[in-house]
């Protein structure tokens, strides 16, 4: 089954391309759609919902043509926009029961569903509070519900992540991934933080500019690579424990470089050895224990969907339909 599918999907304004012949084919799950700001990820959605008007090539939601079928689209796909648009003066339960009602659901069921659907986005204890008095985070939770609340078959979720710290992150991408596990929605999140939708998609689509770069399952993104991650402590003898070591083995013969000089941010105190087989793995656990330094770790390093956006920069020319790097040194 498809979800989404575009086919030489562009959209062009009089000086910006947003999109440029862009075709994905995206099923159920959980899909990430990545790339730096600007990159089109908010005009794809415009025209998904039926919202905004391809300048040429098509696309369907569902099955549905948006450039006919635009309000039955509506009705079958939750959207959580990524500004903030909530009144302040109501209650999160008197918002999400109007959006609820908005979208065609009775009083009795939409009031049902609206603290069902609060409880699942932790806001339960909270629902009467008018959204003016609530943290960037308990807002993206009710922009959050008021998208699940009539039962969607697809959700579209815009930077749900915006303005949140680490652990609001954390939680917000928890209950993303939760939507889909518990309740069967397909789900399309938009994010420019390359490394944390690995964690949380089945599939990874990476745009640049309107175009599409890649698109790969998750598993594809994050493929073991020969490279051993190192990360060690300082100690008294060495004060700078990684340069100490990236010293000694190179002395050693090893093949290394810092993730930093890969253009992986921040990560500049790993380093990365190109591993030649198990004696590569004994010379570092050697070498790590005559310098006297802490082994933090040692792994067999992971693709970064950030090299995604520097292998197309070597390249100058996008890289349809393909895997891609992924996260995780």
């Amino acid at each position: 089954m498809t979800v989404i599918a575009t086919e030489s999907l562009s959209k062009r304004y009089p000086r910006v391309t947003a999109l440029d012949r862009l075709s994905l084919d995206i099923g159920p799950g959980v899909t990430g759609l990545v790339g730096a700001n600007g990159a089109g990820k908010s005009t794809l959605i415009k025209i998904l919902l039926g919202l905004s008007p391809a300048t040429e090539g098509s696309a369907a939601v569902l099955g549905l043509d948006v450039a006919t079928h635009g309000s039955a689209i509506r009705e079958r796909v939750g959207y959580m926009p990524e500004h903030d648009c909530l009144p302040p003066d109501v209650s999160a339960t008197e918002f999400v029961v109007h959006m609820a009602r908005m979208s065609g659901l009775p009083p009795t069921a939409a009031r049902e569903r609206t603290a069902d659907t609060l409880r699942h986005v932790g806001l339960y204890e909270e629902r009467y509070r008018p959204i003016g008095g609530y943290s960037t985070g308990m807002k993206q939770r009710v922009k959050l519900a008021q998208a699940l609340v009539h039962d969607p078959q697809l959700v579209l979720l815009d930077e749900p992540t915006n303005g949140l710290d680490p652990v609001g992150r954390d939680e917000m991408l928890g209950l993303i991934r939760r939507v889909h596990t518990d309740f069967g929605i397909s789900v399309l999140v938009t994010s420019h933080l390359l490394g944390e939708l690995e964690r949380t998609c089945d599939h990874v689509v990476v745009v640049d500019g309107g175009k599409l770069l890649r698109s790969s399952s998750t598993s594809d993104f994050t493929q073991i690579t020969t490279t051993l991650a190192v990360e060690v402590t300082d100690s008294d003898a060495h004060p700078d424990g990684t340069a100490a070591l990236r010293k000694a083995l190179t002395e050693a013969g090893l093949a290394l470089h810092t993730a930093e000089e890969q253009g992986l941010p921040g990560a500049g105190h790993i380093l990365l050895v190109e591993a030649t087989g198990e004696e590569t793995y004994d010379t570092v656990r050697d070498t790590v224990a005559d310098l006297g330094i802490g082994l933090v770790r040692m792994e067999q390093r992971r693709h970064h969907i950030a090299e995604v956006f520097r292998d197309n920069d070597q390249s100058a020319q996008p890289i349809q339909q393909k895997g891609a790097g992924s996260d995780g040194a």
